[in-house]
């Protein structure tokens, strides 16, 4: 039975992904034939991508998949591991069914009977979130150390969950209930005088449980639920402000372009381009390094995500360096895990979008100022490939005209998806969500019917891989909405203006601090949550420097994109000492070199805004 749920599951998540591809493709051919459009087309479209974000996440929970600080578990000694299975247990299981109860509520009380999406109630769409927070709290639950001990702290997870949310479910008795039972009455009273006392206590605690490795939409979703429970406000507005970012116009972007940068990897696309870029390359002094770095940025500008890079090609570029390039162990990962988060700062990377949508930054206008600074963090790290191979003797390759045009000719389909992405939206033939459409078909087309290298079955497996970061992301997104919500509505962007106005006068000093808080940020934090958290704190204040909005908005996703290999907890560094397989200590000291030639990049990103701001003309 639990065997066909999860095929199920499966396939319902893999088929919605795709009909978000396939959705605005479709809508551009009706638009061309028929002068119009597909009725309800925006509302099917962005409502498809909650029902894909929740799937999405209910199937990352599944696959245990969801972005966690797991560093602190991992110094423990063994014995020590359960106990803090049993903190993150509990922690999952409150926060996740408070989620559960709210977002219920939300649902019952958020919408007007007669509310659509086309034909189809809006409610129905929305109940996944309920859905969607139970199967992932049950899962993670299930997760947790399978002792006595452990069980009966979840069910005390549970319900503590539902006391936190009790006064949202008492909404729902208010407005439909006939007559108000006492005991509704007494447990309102009770959660007036206790919660608001205690919310300081457990986010305290919440946020030391998030290096014991409880997921971090929990953690961000779980301040932001006790902050507004701490101020007795609606707790509804948890449910709320996520949806309300999920529907956002811009977002069908992220999982269209995940899914076809997944469908690239899960492909050969990835040996055709080291094979071509090292044709072209390797006959330099460090031309090796050069086709590695270049394969890194491109597959993290389409994934969104630079850990996949590393996954993904981290063992082939590993091969190439090493057995090809007779680079030592030392250098070549190093350099791999420091080019894993390059690809951040072209086009169309996820983070320039979301940041463009939070910041009300022209996402086009980001797209162009992140391509000169790109382009510098490229050649900087090339550079030191190049250095390396002089003083070390390093052979090249021999020149092969042959070879080169056989590679090229073998990658063209590949070297044109990121001219296709220039040409069609650039030049404003399509939307941006179109755009990231026309790469999911031109991919699909590309590997599954012209190079045959995915099989129709395969599709399916392929999608779900992808879903499993969608969610990750999309749950993240989602419940720190909610965080910056109230960052927002407590005035705070303002008060720290007020403070900076008074207690900083110089714009260099106030650059280093945002580079160093960046940092902190991008070392603890994944970058969409922290868009969504740090941004509205820190744009306020360029505009009182002076500082143009496209160019703090690359300051901040370069700063972030280092923050992945920051030790001791950037998330890169965790994963390439999995892929790797080396000793987390080993990787902090062979990356550390990369990390400070990136950090000098971002210093001068930070001071000669001429970069991020050339191609827009100012």
């Amino acid at each position: 039975m639990f065997g066909t749920l999860r095929n199920v599951e499966s396939w319902a998540g893999s088929l919605g992904l795709l009909v978000l591809a396939l959705l605005p493709m479709l809508e551009i051919i009706v638009r061309i034939v028929a002068a119009g459009g597909i009725s309800g087309y925006n509302a099917y479209l962005v409502h498809l991508v909650l029902y894909c974000a929740f799937l999405g996440g209910m199937i990352t929970a599944r696959e245990g998949r969801h972005l966690a600080i797991t560093v602190a578990v991992d110094a423990l000694p063994e014995r020590w591991r359960d106990a803090a299975g049993v903190v993150r247990t509990f922690f999952s299981a409150a926060l996740g069914f408070a989620f559960f109860w709210v977002s219920l509520t939300f649902v019952i009380l958020g919408f007007e009977p007669q509310a659509r999406v086309g034909f189809v109630p809006v409610h129905l769409f929305a109940a996944v979130m309920p859905l969607g927070f139970l199967v992932m709290t049950i899962r993670f639950m299930l997760r947790g150390p399978a002792t006595l001990w452990a069980r009966v702290v979840a069910v005390l997870g549970v319900l503590t969950g539902t006391f936190l949310a009790s006064q949202s479910l008492a909404d729902v008795v208010y407005l439909h209930a006939m007559e108000i039972p006492e005991l509704v009455d007494r447990i309102v009273d009770l959660w007036y005088q206790v919660v608001p006392l205690v919310s300081l206590p457990l986010i305290v605690l919440l946020v030391v449980s998030a290096f014991l490795g409880v997921p971090l939409f929990i953690v961000l979703g779980g301040v932001a639920l006790l902050l507004f429970a701490r101020d007795f406000g609606a707790l509804a507005v948890v449910a709320n402000e996520g949806y309300e970012m999920l529907i956002g116009g811009t977002i069908p972007a992220i999982p269209l372009f995940t899914l076809a940068g997944f469908f690239l990897s899960e492909s050969r696309a990835g040996e055709r381009l080291v094979r071509l870029f090292r044709a072209l390359f390797g006959w330099m002094p460090g031309g090796l390094v050069i086709a590695a770095v270049l394969v890194s940025t491109f597959f993290t500008t389409f994934t969104g995500a630079s850990g996949v890079t590393i996954l993904a090609l981290g063992g082939l570029l590993y091969y190439v360096l090493t057995g090809s390039g007779n680079y030592d162990e030392r250098f070549a990962t190093g350099v791999l895990t420091g080019s894993g988060s390059i690809g951040l700062l072209f086009p169309p990377s996820l983070a320039l979008i979301v940041y463009g949508s939070i910041a009300q930054v022209s996402i086009f206008d980001l797209f162009l100022g992140g391509i000169l600074p790109g382009l510098l963090m490229v050649v900087a790290m090339s550079t030191v490939g190049v250095v390396v191979a002089i003083r070390r003797g390093v052979p090249s390759v021999p020149f092969d005209g042959r070879e080169a045009w056989k590679s090229l000719a073998e990658s063209i389909w590949e070297i044109l998806l990121p001219v296709l992405i220039v040409v069609v939206y650039f030049t404003g033939i399509a939307t941006l969500v179109e755009t990231a459409a026309v790469a999911v078909v031109y991919v699909l087309v590309v590997e599954v019917v012209i190079r045959r290298e995915i099989g129709y079955r395969q599709l399916v497996d392929v999608s779900l891989k992808a879903l499993t970061i969608v969610g990750g992301v999309l749950m993240i997104l989602a419940l720190a909405r909610a965080l910056s919500y109230y960052i927002v509505d407590t005035q705070l962007p303002t008060m720290l203006r007020d403070w900076v106005q008074t207690a900083i006068t110089s714009r260099f000093v106030f650059l280093m601090l945002v580079n160093l808080a960046l940092l902190v940020a991008g070392m603890f934090m994944d970058i969409f949550g922290a868009i969504l958290i740090v941004a509205p704190l820190i744009i306020p204040l360029g505009s009182i420097f002076g500082v143009d909005p496209v160019h703090l908005g690359i300051i901040f996703i370069a700063n972030m994109g280092i923050g992945f290999i920051t030790p001791p907890v950037g998330l890169n560094l965790f994963l390439a000492a999995y892929r790797f397989e080396m000793p987390l200590a080993r990787i902090y000291r062979n990356v550390a070199p990369f990390f400070l030639i990136q950090f000098a990049i971002v210093l001068i990103i930070t001071y000669w805004p001429w970069l991020s701001t050339a191609l827009l003309g100012r």
